[in-house]
């Protein structure tokens, strides 16, 4: 059996196993086999275009949980072709950080023609025999430095950069100035090369800093999340349209769609006053998805959707009404207590397990979990929260949406 026909007969199975079987198969590169097997294991979930393609070669297993996920790949393109029509030129773009390549064999489709640039020879040779089984004939591959390459290049309709956010001890960084290359530092260049420059950061980053670092260049911020996890921060640069910073929060749902998309302009909004009403049954409770926690943009949130803030920290909406299209959750109250024991005991009669998320509350999950005495699951939410006038209260709800 050859290595090629060994994974793909055994590319479905446990790895530990199979790596326990190599003296069963003294004619293949084990090593070999069982990264790649690995590495399409990762992208059935994660890539599944690529694992559907035939040869497609898997870098090391860091690679592969570093890169991009399909659904923001293609937030990326399609954000590309929006600036690509914006600056009115689709020519060439640029990635100096190609890493595996996901972000560029997506991005590269709205350009007439695409350079990918990366530093590690391997990832190089990887990505220049991945490009044309993925059906992507308009791109080069360029073994550089991002740095010295970028003096090089002719003038570009997009450049993208993915700074490396590890240091040299391997620890992960989150300031845009402890990045590599430093983009702080290259920002002239950037601005001179490109009508417009995309950068993927970590989603840890204080977007604030980033777009004051960035010294009045970013145009739009974008605040991509999976699942209900942040997953990328993008920021838009250019020089060559002008505008009013805007605020992207995107919520995504499968590889093509976009299940919730929040836009907005800093300090748009006056602060929205706390929730006055009296918290009751049926009514509506909502929580922001990932990306708008992310943002912070909650008074632009409430006087966009018409809700009302449970207290300044809570970040927790009310309304008396449902609120379509809500970017979040939203849920229906039945029940409120506050942690007196004998309300405690009325309230979680009949509940035996129950969903609990604490905010702007003095215990914490586990915490709240071990006093109530309930098991996880089920199809209650449990929301412990303080109010305003400082009372802590359980808001105990069930799905509306």
């Amino acid at each position: 059996m050859t290595t090629a026909e060994f994974i793909r007969e055994y590319r479905e199975r446990d790895i530990r196993q199979l790596a326990l079987q190599a003296n069963r198969f003294p004619d293949v590169d084990m090593p070999y086999a069982l990264d790649q097997i690995q590495g399409w294991q990762i992208a059935r979930r994660k890539l599944p275009k690529w694992a559907a393609c035939d040869g497609v070669i898997f870098p090391p297993h860091l690679s592969m949980e570093q890169c991009s996920s399909e659904p923001t790949a293609q937030y990326k393109l399609n954000l590309a072709m929006e600036w690509a029509e914006k600056v009115g030129h689709a020519g060439r773009m640029t990635d100096l950080t190609g890493g595996f390549g996901v972000d560029f064999s997506f991005t590269s489709c709205a350009f007439a023609a695409a350079t990918y640039v990366e530093r590690n020879e391997q990832l190089c040779h990887i990505v220049e025999h991945n490009l044309p089984l993925l059906g992507l004939n308009n791109a080069t591959v360029v073994c550089a430095d991002a740095v010295e390459y970028l003096s090089t290049v002719e003038p570009q309709t997009m450049l993208f950069l993915d700074p490396a956010r590890r240091d040299e001890h391997g620890a992960k960084t989150v300031m845009l100035a402890d990045c590599t290359p430093d983009v702080v530092q290259l920002l002239p260049k950037l601005l001179e090369k490109s009508r417009f420059t995309m950068l993927k950061l970590s989603p840890m980053l204080d977007w604030h800093k980033a777009v004051d670092d960035l010294q009045g260049t970013v145009r739009e911020v974008h605040i991509v999340s999976v699942g209900g996890e942040c997953k990328e921060l993008l920021l838009v640069l250019s020089t060559v349209v002008e505008s009013e910073l805007k605020v992207y929060c995107a919520d995504l749902s499968t590889a093509s769609d976009t299940s919730s998309l929040f836009v907005y302009t800093p300090g748009s909004s006056a602060p929205v006053a706390n929730s006055t009403f009296n918290i009751q049954h049926s009514t509506f409770l909502h929580e922001p998805n990932a990306s708008i926690m992310k943002a912070g943009c909650f008074d632009e949130l409430a006087a966009a959707y018409g809700v009302s803030p449970v207290s300044r920290n809570s970040h927790l909406f009310l309304s008396d009404e449902p609120v379509e299209d809500f970017p979040g959750r939203s849920f229906v109250v039945e029940r409120v207590t506050t942690m007196n024991k004998s309300e405690l005991r009325k309230a979680l009669v009949g509940i035996e397990k129950a969903n609990i998320a604490t905010r702007n509350f003095p215990l914490t999950v586990a915490e709240l979990r071990k006093r109530l005495k309930i098991k996880d699951g089920g199809d209650v939410y449990i929301f412990a929260t303080t109010t305003a006038e400082g009372e802590h209260l359980l808001l105990i709800s069930r799905k509306y949406r």
